[in-house]
């Protein structure tokens, strides 16, 4: 029971990750560019807090050291898009203290020490450094992004941002491998085409939807399009 707790919370966070990207797909595609929506960032502080409890209760030092790293980018995000102070007050704050909140409950309400995270027998050291190396390749794709957007005083996902994504995922999905990680397998064999898809988007390349010769399903894309800000 424990363990389908565990990967249920895991499966959550992964589906609101890919969820995200679905949603930034779905909205590039439909405008013919590569867009970065401010419910992109929305979904990907909730996964990161589900992901966090996840790296926590897997006693993953990888998915741990990796979710910190970029909680705060995402926030930075949605202030660039002008959509972090029209959230609720209190809703803010929750979203600021929750990373230290985890963490507190970690070291100081179970019987978790930091050392716990490099002596997990289930993760050999080898395979533990590569899956770190996998999350710090994965979530540099973030630092760049942020160092872009911050240059250019909005919030863009730029072509880089793809490229570092396809790299970092693979060797997730290696890791996932090794560590017989459904969670990870999941989310990382999913993400790929729309990793691709972006990059072509990026290049011009003819949008799927303009595939699309009916009517009604056109009219139910634009609609769609037209609700993710």
């Amino acid at each position: 029971m424990k363990d389908l707790l565990i990967f249920g919370i895991g499966f959550l966070a992964q589906i609101l990750f890919f969820g995200r990207t679905i949603v930034q797909w779905f909205k590039s595609e439909h405008e013919g560019q590569v867009l970065s929506p401010s419910l992109f960032w929305k979904l990907s502080l909730v996964a990161s807090i589900l992901m966090l409890t996840y790296g926590i209760m897997r006693n993953d030092a990888a998915i741990l050291i990796g979710q910190l790293l970029v909680y705060f980018i995402y926030v930075r995000n949605l202030q660039l898009k002008g959509a972090w102070k029209p959230m609720n007050i209190l809703a803010r704050i929750v979203i600021l203290l929750m990373p230290a909140f985890i963490l507190s409950y970690l070291f100081f309400g179970t019987e978790y020490t930091l050392a716990n995270f490099f002596k997990n027998e289930n993760n050999p050291f080898v395979l533990m450094v590569w899956g770190i190396a996998a999350q710090l390749v994965f979530i540099s794709r973030f630092f760049y992004q942020w160092v872009y957007s911050e240059n250019r005083k909005e919030s863009i996902l730029p072509l880089g941002f793809w490229i570092i994504s396809i790299c970092g995922s693979a060797m997730n999905f290696i890791y996932g491998i090794f560590r017989l990680d459904p969670v990870l397998l999941a989310a990382h064999s999913l993400g790929m085409f729309i990793y691709l898809r972006n990059i072509l988007i990026h290049f011009n390349k003819k949008s799927i939807f303009d595939k699309i010769d009916v009517p009604v399903v056109n009219k139910l894309i634009a609609f769609i399009s037209g609700k993710i800000k």
